[in-house]
């Protein structure tokens, strides 16, 4: 599996009110392996930035005005994501601005979704977290992923710090072992002809402190209302 995590960074929140892509960040995964190619660019907006977005991300009109524009980059993001899942936190906001980005440069692809698929992080902790804050540096925190260098947004520092959560966030398993190919050929039968090959190590996530003080709390609770707890007692017995 071919997979692209992908961040943007930008001169407002809107397209719609006239906001561009000013970094594009994003980097391979093959098999959720990162394989050392990445999609790096800085790009011209050809209008001011909003002081809100550069107090996040830090980046200035001065630097970005000998860089290119989308309309000169957009053939090769488009290669770089052809065929692959793309992986991106909160996706509607960077599609809708790459979408705006092609459009306004009339390519022949309205959407990047002609070429690729789009898995949304911030959809997937949702489904694992619900209820619970699910922006990067809250999963960074979860997950213990180490984003002490995110001091500003950076598209590539985002998709790197990404990329972590991700691996972590999705148990980094690739596949339950159910598939009927051959046996590799780095696995060795047995007398009885069984192969056996190394197993990758799964990732186990243990509840924090935290966690651990509310899931008491919430037994408490329970025992408290219906006179006993039966989770309690089955892990007493």
């Amino acid at each position: 599996m071919r997979q692209i995590v992908l961040d943007t960074e930008t001169t407002g929140l809107d397209p719609r009110q006239g906001h561009r892509i000013i970094e594009i960040g994003a980097l391979e995964l093959i098999d959720r392996q990162l394989t050392g190619r990445q999609f790096h660019v800085y790009l011209n907006p050809e209008r001011d930035i909003e002081q809100g977005a550069l107090e996040v991300h830090g980046i200035t009109v001065e630097f970005l005005r000998d860089k290119p524009r989308f309309a000169e980059i957009s053939d090769d993001l488009l290669a770089f994501a052809d065929g692959a899942e793309l992986v991106i936190h909160n996706a509607p906001f960077d599609i809708g601005f790459i979408d705006n980005e092609l459009a306004l440069c009339g390519h022949i692809h309205t959407s990047i979704t002609e070429v690729a698929s789009v898995l949304d992080t911030l959809e997937l902790a949702r489904d694992l977290h619900p209820g619970q804050r699910n922006n990067l540096d809250a999963l960074c925190k979860r997950y213990e992923v180490d984003n002490s260098s995110r001091t500003l947004h950076g598209a590539l520092l985002d998709a790197e710090i990404l990329t972590d959560v991700f691996l972590a966030m999705t148990g980094g398993q690739v596949d339950l072992g159910l598939s009927f190919e051959s046996p590799s050929e780095t696995a060795e039968a047995d007398d009885e002809g069984h192969f056996h090959a190394e197993r990758p190590i799964l990732f186990v996530l243990k509840a924090s402190e935290e966690e651990l003080a509310l899931h008491e709390s919430r037994l408490t609770d329970i025992e408290n209302q219906s006179g006993g707890c039966v989770y309690r007692e089955a892990h007493s017995a």
